[in-house]
């Protein structure tokens, strides 16, 4: 164990470089991420013959990508950066690469609680464009979000970031000195292959369109919690409410409203199957 323990010292995050410019492997898996997701959506919808072209999934992937980005990186900023309000009044910042010397650092900083919400109303937003039932869609997307999410975590935990909390377990990875909690691939596995699997024996037994993007959301926000629990918070806000983190009652917000979601979605997928 003591080469997996230490393997952050023999590990560089930069995969290569491009001249100047450094490839990390979190961007690779990121791509990669976008990938396995566009990927399995396109054959599940062979598998269970959905109302779907493979070319309405394609224009729907750059819809979702956007709302994903958007998301994702406005929901950082109003929930987890402590210059909100720098932000706000100066919006055109929000997706500048360059620090103020001129220096590309890179866009730091997303939500994935932003961006599931980003995913939804891009959703919504290409569902009212092509004048698409959007139903099923929402049911691929919740199976297909778990695949690219596993490649995501692994991106995290390659990038040496969202570190977990020290321990003494014997799987621990030493970070800066402290044994430490993988918690990026405890993440990995439950709110990627744990959804992932359960999502997809599910939709043999759902009741109507669109209940696998509630049962994600429930889902999710359940192994989010339950992963923060072994996860170092945020260090610009640490421990909130009832000594939660930041992403743990984001988690229970968002159980919140995808449950209040069942009921209105049942009634809508069931009056437009009929």
């Amino acid at each position: 164990m003591n080469y997996w323990q230490n393997i952050y010292s023999h590990f560089d995050p930069v995969a290569f470089h491009l001249g100047s410019f450094a490839v990390h492997w979190y961007g690779m898996m990121y791509v990669l991420a976008l990938l396995s997701a566009l990927w399995f959506a396109k054959r599940m919808i062979k598998k269970d013959a959905m109302p779907i072209t493979e070319k309405e999934i394609d224009s729907y992937f750059i819809w979702v990508e956007i709302g994903v980005i958007l998301g994702a990186r406005i929901g950082y900023i109003l929930f987890y950066d402590p210059s909100s309000l720098y932000y706000i009044t100066h919006p055109w910042q929000i997706f500048n690469p360059f620090d103020v010397e001129g220096n590309f650092v890179g866009i730091r900083g997303m939500s994935y609680h932003g961006a599931i919400l980003g995913a939804f109303a891009a959703t919504l937003l290409f569902g009212l464009r092509n004048k698409k039932v959007v139903y099923p869609i929402l049911d691929l997307l919740a199976l297909s979000v778990p695949v690219g999410y596993i490649f995501g975590r692994i991106g995290n935990f390659l990038n040496q970031e969202l570190v977990g909390k020290a321990t003494d377990v014997s799987w621990g990875i030493y970070v800066d000195g402290l044994l430490r909690h993988p918690s990026q691939l405890y993440e990995a596995f439950l709110e990627g292959v744990v959804i992932a699997l359960v999502l997809f024996v599910y939709r043999k037994y759902k009741s109507f369109e669109g209940e696998l993007i509630i049962g994600y959301g429930v889902l999710y926000g359940i192994m989010r919690f339950v992963a923060e629990i072994f996860r170092e918070p945020d260090v610009q806000i640490g421990y909130l409410c009832c000594g939660q983190s930041m992403g743990q009652l984001m988690s229970i917000v968002m159980i919140v409203f995808f449950l209040s979601l069942y009921v209105p979605l049942k009634k809508l997928s069931l009056k437009y199957r009929s």
